[in-house]
């Protein structure tokens, strides 16, 4: 068995090269093992509240196989939007005393707010437990700026491209796979269509797809080193004529596509741009078919979206010493590594590897090293500080993608407009820049 070993958020997974290895509720059972919690079980139930693994399939994977070896009280796992979440622990919090919430697991970006109201508890002891076994980056994250420990890293993500064989008699000449650029993503979805009549290239603008994360992630720093602080700049006005040149040989059902992986697996679509939760399905029912690539670069460099999710401890938890259970649990090795198979997300810590470790799984791990490791290759964070404020946000950025792309209305005109809504969402937000866009000392600026 081999290990992964990691570099933290600077480089979102160091995978070794050869690998020989919502709601929905539960009261899992069976588990053990590991160090103790810091404080005792009393043994009352509590709600665990998850933005995360909202797909049917995931919240059965985490209730029936990731929580199952745990042995502890009852533990009713819900999957909320950010907002609703977040409104819910702010709720309980306000109300004073015991709540039903013992334990959370956001994205990194969303525990802003409750973090800033002093909601969630100081797991700065139970951290300790795990020195040399988590990234420091993350765990200097995890502290969302405050002097205690926010929350504990549980997993980790990304966004790459899943390419089915198909599509490699049409690579433009010269380009690399595994080091395109978007100019020849562009030209490899213009051969498809010149050859063969059909537009295979997809992108998930559903309205349940993650397509917003690719503008935040991918396709704005990558053409204009920024997000916030570029929106509206000349670079971004070429990011979006270059954005309509990708829509003109995308697949016009790509504003029903919310997962990449049915698509591709379909074949209406050879090229699919996605999160890797989801594209995971398709990789792993016909690795033979298929290739994972890292993410194409723009002209400031291969930028990429480092997803890192954290549990969390609010203070009205009615059971602490059970959700510090719970978090030791899911750290497990065993846990770690059960998380990847199941739901696709990428351990945090480092974990030995089955040698029955799933193709499709593999073929996802190679695709996440080259684009870590790639020598234009810069990462990004999740959006930070918005909290409840994040779906205006979003929602700011695909208003623009659908005046622009789809009605056509002038670039300029609408970034000048839609950037007053982004804006808004983070000064309401009191957010600060991060990411490429630096830092500040107030809410992040249009420019």
């Amino acid at each position: 068995m081999l290990k992964v070993q990691r570099t933290g958020v600077a480089v979102l997974m160091v995978l070794t090269l050869v690998l020989s290895a919502c709601a929905t509720t539960g009261a899992p059972s069976g588990g053990g093992g590991g160090a103790a919690p810091t404080g005792a079980d009393t043994g009352k139930p509590f709600v665990f509240a998850s933005t995360q693994f909202t797909p049917v399939a995931e919240q059965e994977n985490m209730r029936t196989k990731i929580l199952a070896g745990y042995k502890g009280a009852a533990v009713d796992f819900i999957t909320e939007a950010e907002a609703a979440s977040i409104d819910r622990v702010t709720a309980e919090a306000k109300a004073g005393g015991t709540g039903q919430v013992g334990l959370i697991g956001y994205e990194n970006g969303q525990f802003g707010s409750l973090a800033k109201a002093g909601y969630l508890e100081d797991l700065s002891k139970l951290v300790d437990k795990y020195k040399g076994k988590l990234p420091q980056d993350m765990v200097t994250l995890g502290k969302a700026g405050t002097s205690g420990q926010v929350y504990v890293p549980w997993m980790q993500a990304t966004y790459i491209m899943a390419i089915n064989k198909k599509a490699m008699e049409f690579l433009p000449s010269g380009a690399d796979v595994n080091a395109l650029t978007y100019d020849q993503l562009i030209a490899w979805g213009k051969n498809i269509q010149d050859k063969t009549g059909q537009k295979r290239i997809g992108l998930p603008a559903g309205s349940n797809g993650l397509f917003h994360r690719l503008f935040q992630g991918y396709f704005y720093p990558s053409y204009t080193g920024g997000l916030v602080t570029t929106y509206k700049n000349a670079d971004a006005v070429t990011m979006w004529g270059k954005i309509k040149d990708l829509w003109a040989v995308t697949h016009p059902q790509s504003t029903t596509y919310n997962f990449m992986q049915e698509p591709l697996q379909s074949e209406d679509v050879w090229i699919g741009m996605d999160h890797v939760a989801r594209l995971i399905n398709v990789l792993k029912a016909k690795p033979d078919q298929f290739l994972a690539v890292p993410a194409p670069a723009g002209p400031k460099g291969r930028y990429y979206m480092s997803v890192v999710i954290g549990l969390a401890i609010p203070k009205t938890t009615p059971n602490r010493g059970g959700a510090e259970a719970v978090i030791e649990h899911l750290l497990k090795p065993e846990t770690q590594v059960l998380t990847l198979r199941e739901n696709s997300f990428f351990p945090v810590i480092d974990v030995p590897y089955p040698a029955d470790l799933d193709k499709g799984l593999k073929l996802e791990a190679e695709a996440v090293i080259k684009q870590s490791q790639a020598k234009d290759a810069k990462v990004v964070p999740l959006p930070v500080g918005l909290g409840a404020k994040g779906g205006d946000f979003n929602k700011a950025i695909i208003d623009s993608f659908q005046r622009i792309v789809i009605k056509g209305e002038n670039v300029q005109t609408v970034l000048n407009e839609q950037s007053v809504l982004l804006q808004k969402a983070v000064t309401e937000a009191n957010a600060p820049c991060w990411g490429p866009d630096g830092t500040s000392t107030g809410p992040c600026q249009v420019k």
